[in-house]
């Protein structure tokens, strides 16, 4: 399974484990420590990631952080950990004071839903009271992740976020003053734009009749975006529709996919991944199953989901197509089943390398 399927997957399920911890250790041990170990980092081996790690601070000593990382015995990324149900104010952080202690270059206070990463962009071994990376676990969009997986153990590079920390806190910046705006913009902002069409001097009056005018504009111009993008999809979506020999439509009420369903299909992607680009494999659910396909084509099923809640069964397909269903005590005993996974997947590829 990739970086992004694997946080995708995690996120699924933290709304659902939130009524279960009642406390800032199980917060630790239930949303935190595994958000470490999708970053590549063995929450268990305390020369890669230490609790209770001691930043002594002038005459205090045994000053403790959550966690500290380590790279080569040296920190790299200090940890203060919440309570999911509380607020992250930085003001009362710890991390405000045991920054400059350390040899760490980055910081992250954390509730187990909300991440803020902190660095000292503007004075020098003291972290800034603003985050230049943040983002909640439950609704993280796609650059996000991308900004998220250069922390990962197997490509952290410190030169590399630090010189892009700046950009990104900006960016941030410039991104919520923006919307900001956008959603009720200042009288300097409407100034600004009434001075370009306006012949006269702008007056408050004017200001006054302008205000929605560009509030109208702004909100026009996100609409029509979002149209042409919704246009250009559905022609894909047409286009791709008109290629190939689709099942019969079925009513879009009757058919859910399920939460079994979704992690099973990251599971054959995660058998799949070195064998075939995991752009190529789709799901597609219907009221009786639910199947994984090569390239989004009925020609070419990969496996088949008959889950109930009473009962998860799986179908593979030999090389005539023949299907053969297997009962599965747990999702995980699907990768029992890789290797004849792998062969369908190999005998498509020999088929499509004749062709």
């Amino acid at each position: 399974m990739d970086f992004k399927d694997e946080i995708r997957q995690f996120a699924s399920r933290v709304d659902r484990l939130l009524p279960q911890i009642k406390t800032e250790e199980a917060t630790k041990t239930s949303l935190i420590m595994p958000f470490l170990k999708i970053l590549g980092y063995d929450v268990f081996d305390p020369f890669e990631v230490q609790p209770e790690f001691i930043a002594d601070i002038g005459i205090k000593k045994g000053e403790k952080v959550d966690y500290a990382i380590l790279r080569e015995g040296k920190p790299i990324i200090l940890i203060e950990c919440k309570h999911y149900a509380d607020g992250l104010d930085p003001h009362n952080s710890q991390l405000f004071r045991y920054f400059h202690t350390s040899e760490a270059k980055f910081s992250l206070l954390t509730n187990g839903v909300e991440y803020r990463f902190y660095t000292d962009l503007v004075t020098p071994n003291k972290m800034d009271e603003k985050p230049f990376f943040e983002f909640k676990i439950s609704d993280i969009k796609d650059n996000e992740l991308a900004e998220l997986r250069k922390f990962h153990k197997s490509v952290f590079d410190l030169d590399s976020i630090s010189s892009a920390a700046s950009e990104l806190k900006y960016f941030n910046e410039l991104t919520i003053l923006a919307n900001g705006e956008m959603q009720n913009p200042s009288d300097e902002f409407v100034r600004y734009f009434t001075r370009q069409v306006y012949p006269s001097v702008v007056t408050v009056k004017i200001l006054e009749q302008f205000t929605p005018l560009v509030k109208r504009v702004f909100s026009q111009i996100v609409n029509d975006q979002i149209a042409e993008r919704l246009k250009s999809a559905l022609k894909k979506e047409t286009e791709n529709e008109a290629q190939q020999i689709l099942t019969p439509a079925e009513p879009e009420s009757l058919i859910v996919t399920t939460e079994e369903e979704i992690d099973g299909f990251l599971i054959v992607k995660s058998i799949l991944r070195k064998d075939v680009e995991v752009g190529r494999i789709f799901m597609r659910d219907n009221q009786s199953y639910c199947g994984v396909l090569l390239d989004d084509n009925n020609r070419k099923p990969i496996c088949r989901f008959y889950f109930t809640p009473n009962k998860l069964r799986i179908g593979l397909f030999d090389q005539e197509k023949k299907e053969t269903k297997y009962d599965l005590a747990q999702l995980d005993d699907i990768y029992t089943y890789s290797e004849q996974i792998m062969e369908t997947i190999a005998h498509y590829q020999q088929i499509d390398h004749k062709n």
